[in-house]
């Protein structure tokens, strides 16, 4: 969310959801400020397989864009509109284990995508704590595996494990788009409702591209305990007040 008005929207919307009872909780990643610092500081980014290879010396900057200016500035704007908000990440009381991840096409040798970890496992006692309080937790995606190794963790892979973990009775998935589509150049071919077991045959043919982790994301809530997922566009008005409160039929929405 680099637009700032579309943020305020966003924030705004979670706010409305706190005030009428939900126990929200907040991930967010953060690549195009990461794309910005890296440049800054004349970092090459090399993506494969759509994760950006992780130096040590470029981990530093991410992880101190995702908490010190993402995770705070989103913090801060929940605060400012009158809820109370905490930011933390994967490190912060034991919520997140993770481990390496290596990228393997088929039939080729795994690749090393150095500081990219997959989330191993979420204990959510701190996030349950926050909730108790009637915090919003905001959760940035920088996880320690088992030696205390930092590692970048894809946004909606925390994301679904998180939703996954509490139990989520909505997971939604932001993005630019209405949702997922039979054909992604066509808005009216917008599929409205699908059950897991149909997502697979989906895949390379309908879901492609940046759509893959958000699907994929969906899955993982949904199997690990979330009751229901949905992907909706994030810089529309209200979407998520449209689909939670008032039970609108907007985005896609993945079910058991």
């Amino acid at each position: 969310m680099v637009n700032d008005e579309i943020k305020r929207s966003v924030m705004l919307n979670i706010c409305e959801l706190h005030a009428a009872g939900h126990r929200v909780v907040v991930v967010h990643g953060g690549g195009p400020f990461i794309n910005s610092i890296l440049e800054k500081v004349q970092i090459t980014s090399e993506f494969i397989g759509g994760h950006r290879k992780t130096t040590p010396e470029a981990m530093k900057y991410i992880e101190m864009t995702l908490l010190g200016e993402v995770n705070s500035g989103l913090v801060t704007l929940i605060n400012h509109l009158g809820q109370r908000a905490v930011g933390l990440s994967g490190k912060d009381g034991g919520l997140a284990r993770a481990s390496k991840r290596f990228h393997q096409e088929e039939a080729e040798n795994p690749v090393d995508l150095g500081q990219v970890g997959n989330i191993d496992q979420i204990d959510p006692t701190i996030l349950f704590d926050l909730l108790d309080k009637n915090y919003i937790p905001v959760v940035a995606c920088v996880a320690p595996d088992e030696q205390g190794n930092t590692y970048n963790i894809n946004a909606d892979m925390m994301a679904g494990a998180v939703a996954g973990a509490i139990s989520a009775d909505h997971y939604c998935v932001l993005t630019d788009v209405d949702g997922l589509m039979m054909d992604k150049d066509d808005a009216s071919s917008l599929i409205q409702q699908l059950q897991v077991h149909e997502l697979q045959p989906l895949f390379q043919k309908v879901i492609v591209g940046g759509m893959i982790p958000k699907i994929e994301s969906c899955q993982i809530a949904i199997d690990n305990g979330a009751q229901s997922a949905r992907i909706v566009n994030g810089t529309r008005l209200k979407t998520l007040t449209d689909a939670i409160l008032e039970h609108k039929p907007i985005g896609t929405i993945i079910s058991k």
